[in-house]
């Protein structure tokens, strides 16, 4: 989305309202403030309008699915496409166990999936264009192991071919019982080693006996992963809070984020410290106490409210530095 945002008007901590730049595409005019506020979790400005870019509807479009035996196989054949160039509007990973997770959520039906490590294409362009790459990512996708390779001759087949994508996380909602909840978490890693981070996590999950799907941006080296647990077995959401911290920890080892898309939040803060480091967070707290003195947009996001700041107008409960909420009534 911030690839975007062409400009913003935004309102501050203390009322002015701003707008970010004007409307041509392209302007190197001042600090990008666009990017600062897109990427602020409403911490910095409360956005109030957004002009986006537009862009011309492709004469054509497809969809195409493809299954592997392993989700390295899938991650060989989805580099072989990146590297030779082939223009995707989209292409996702999903692991066995999240086809699995949408055969038993049913939104899909009559479709049967395959349960097995799946590649999700989107094509778009000239109609030659889109059928010339449809016919060379099948190649790439047949010489990394790739199976039966399926692709949309027209809208209704889009749909369905889209449809485990797009039912994915609610697939995995579907099948909560009493006492259930779905972690959903995300990290991303430079994209040669995605395949290396999936595996690993998977492997501690299933050591562990959870049950966890995984779903990938695949172009972008960005992953998720849904965690089902009981939070009234005893130990189970800790086993949970583990495993993700484990994940982030392999991500960061490997020169990628703690966070692809989800942001920081509440959850991740510890991790955005131990990605960027005390200095990098401090400047950050700096922006944050510029653009919000008083602590009052979105406070405790990203960055720890300060003790001083946190009786804010209007609040009966506040944040500690150690992240405790306190009773100020």
């Amino acid at each position: 989305m911030k690839d975007w945002v062409i400009n913003l008007t935004v309102v501050l901590s203390d009322g002015r309202i701003i707008k970010t730049r004007r409307r041509p595409r392209k302007s190197s005019a001042g600090y990008n403030l666009n990017s600062l506020f897109v990427g602020s979790e409403g911490t910095l400005g409360i956005i109030t309008e957004a002009t986006l870019k537009l862009a011309v509807i492709p004469e054509q479009y497809s969809v195409a699915v493809v299954t592997f035996p392993t989700i390295r196989d899938a991650a060989a054949a989805a580099a072989g496409v990146m590297q030779t160039g082939i223009p995707v509007a989209a292409m996702e990973i999903m692991d066995e166990v999240q086809m699995r997770v949408i055969n038993l959520g049913g939104a899909t039906k009559p479709r049967v999936w395959k349960e097995s490590p799946t590649l999700f294409f989107k094509f778009s362009g000239t109609k030659e264009g889109v059928k010339d790459n449809i016919s060379r990512v099948r190649k790439i996708a047949a010489s990394n192991k790739g199976g039966d390779f399926e692709f949309a001759r027209d809208a209704a087949e889009q749909q369905l071919l889209w449809s485990a994508r797009k039912e994915s996380l609610w697939s995995m909602l579907s099948l909560r019982k009493s006492g259930d909840d779905v972690w959903s978490t995300d990290v991303a890693v430079p994209f040669s080693r995605l395949a290396d981070i999936i595996e690993v996590s998977k492997r501690e999950m299933d050591e562990l006996g959870l049950f966890a799907s995984i779903l990938g941006h695949v172009g972008d080296g960005n992953f998720h992963e849904s965690i089902m647990y009981n939070k009234n077995v005893p130990g189970e959401r800790q086993k949970v809070e583990a495993c993700v911290k484990n994940m982030v920890k392999r991500a960061l080892d490997m020169d990628g984020t703690c966070t692809g898309e989800h942001s920081i939040g509440w959850g991740k803060k510890e991790s955005l410290l131990w990605e960027v480091g005390p200095e990098t967070l401090a400047v950050m707290a700096s922006v944050k106490k510029a653009f919000d003195p008083k602590w009052i947009l979105n406070p405790g996001k990203i960055i720890d409210v300060p003790w001083e700041n946190t009786a804010y107008p209007g609040a009966n409960t506040a944040v500690t530095p150690n992240r405790i909420v306190k009773d100020l009534a």
